[in-house]
């Protein structure tokens, strides 16, 4: 009779991975990250964002100048600061305390929003408005340095819509949680939660940062970048695909600040409070980012694999120019006032913000991979921060103006039509700037 032998499990078969395999689920991995860490940056963004918005739409569009002023003074300041630092220190240690830092912020937020009636919406929306504002420009735009360090101009356009997708989804989200936690918990203890969001996303960026460096040893991911913390400004005068970006930072923030003043006029006169007003921009950037979801997921990924990141620029230009005319051709004055025209209005808004988000965008963050690092770190950020907020002062300050010398609605949307015009210009020069290294060339 046979005796039973005890059960012995068998050996584990050490079954190597192929080079071409590894690279492949690498290549599957890091789009997914990169859009997780995204969905984290967006929504704890917005999150903040209808918080930073009551605060405007407390005091109205009249003291837009004066936010706008103060952070383009934060901005020039930080500019040089944020060159010195990308100089100085690897990508990894850039990442971990910016974000930090950001993340430190928001907690020391709450106990000022916990006592906004004593403190007052107008000192309160200055602090807020200019941090928040460094907190969307310095943020975002370092994750997409970060992308475009990682990722060559090819698979950038093939994955850069559905990255962004993930942002997205983070800036629909974030207001879903916005919308359920302020009437329970109300306006500060949003804070918290904008916090953790973000330190996920600090996490999953470190994380892509030295799977990426190990991956890809000697491409210069690890290291400073180096130059000159000035390197920036320097940029916009010597690139011309610098400048293109430029002014067509400057137009887009033209029509979009426009809107988004008029919009504040409308919040002050019919909503009263602060969660009413949160309420009311949450459900408006809702809207915005339901359309730039739905974008991602259909034109703009085609655009960009068939038609190029160029095409995917016109085209939200030509869509701007058909809504500011439509505005201008419109009675709104008088309808501004009696809210049907405030829908249409804030149609305009979603859909030229949606255009932002889910075309300009990833079409722009795309073209980056084509310029050497220190374009897509320093170049970039001065664009995307001190250019922009320069932009949003210049702008209000002209609403403003006009406003006083008796400019309706209608005037102001056909000016922003020209605008748009020459921005449909500039779209095709920047998207086919001869300054850009050709597809798949990797300047490191």
């Amino acid at each position: 009779m046979l005796a039973l032998q005890p059960f012995r499990a068998l050996p584990a078969l050490d079954v190597p991975v192929s080079p071409i395999r590894a690279a492949a689920i690498r290549e599957g991995a890091e789009p997914a990250l990169s859009a997780l860490a995204f969905f984290f940056v967006m929504t704890s963004y917005y999150i903040i964002r209808p918080v930073r918005d009551q605060l405007i739409g407390a005091v109205g569009s009249a003291s837009l100048p004066l936010f706008y002023g103060v952070v383009f003074v934060m901005m020039l300041l930080l500019t040089p600061a944020f060159g010195w630092l990308v100089a100085r220190f690897q990508r990894r240690r850039l990442l971990g305390w910016s974000y930090s830092f950001f993340v430190a912020c928001l907690l020391a937020f709450v106990p000022a929003f916990a006592a906004q009636d004593r403190i007052g919406a107008r000192l309160l929306g200055v602090m807020f408005f200019a941090w928040g504002s460094v907190f969307n420009l310095f943020v975002v735009s370092l994750f997409w340095s970060f992308m475009a360090d990682i990722f060559t101009s090819g698979r950038a356009r093939r994955v850069f819509s559905l990255i962004a997708l993930g942002g997205m989804a983070g800036a629909i989200f974030g207001p879903l949680v916005t919308k359920l936690l302020v009437r329970l918990v109300g306006v500060a203890p949003l804070l918290v939660v904008s916090a953790l969001a973000l330190g996920c996303a600090m996490a999953l960026l470190l994380s892509l940062s030295a799977r990426n460096e190990q991956a890809r040893p000697g491409v210069g991911g690890g290291d400073a970048v180096g130059g000159s913390m000035w390197a920036g400004v320097r940029e916009l005068w010597t690139r011309p695909f610098l400048r293109y970006m430029a002014l067509l930072m400057l137009f887009g923030d033209g029509i979009g600040t426009l809107a988004y003043a008029l919009v504040a006029d409308y919040a002050k006169a019919n909503f009263v409070g602060n969660v009413a007003r949160t309420e009311f921009y949450n459900n408006l950037d809702l809207a915005t980012n339901t359309l730039g979801a739905l974008l991602q997921l259909t034109l703009t990924r085609w655009l960009l694999i068939r038609r190029g990141a160029g095409w995917a620029l016109v085209l939200p230009a030509l869509v701007n120019v058909s809504l500011l005319v439509m505005v201008a051709m419109s009675d709104h004055g008088a309808v501004v006032i009696s809210g049907y025209g405030v829908s249409l209005l804030a149609v305009m808004m979603a859909t030229t913000r949606g255009f932002a988000y889910g075309m300009t965008k990833p079409a722009s963050d795309a073209l980056y991979t084509r310029v050497p690092r220190e374009t897509r770190y320093k170049g970039k950020n001065f664009v995307e921060t001190a250019v922009w907020r320069f932009g949003d002062l210049a702008v209000t300050s002209a609403v403003s103006g006009l406003r006083l010398l008796g400019v309706g609605v209608s005037g102001l949307a056909l000016a922003g039509a020209g605008v748009a015009a020459l921005a449909t210009w500039v779209s095709a020069r920047a998207g086919w700037s001869p300054d850009l290294a050709p597809e798949e060339k990797r300047i490191a």
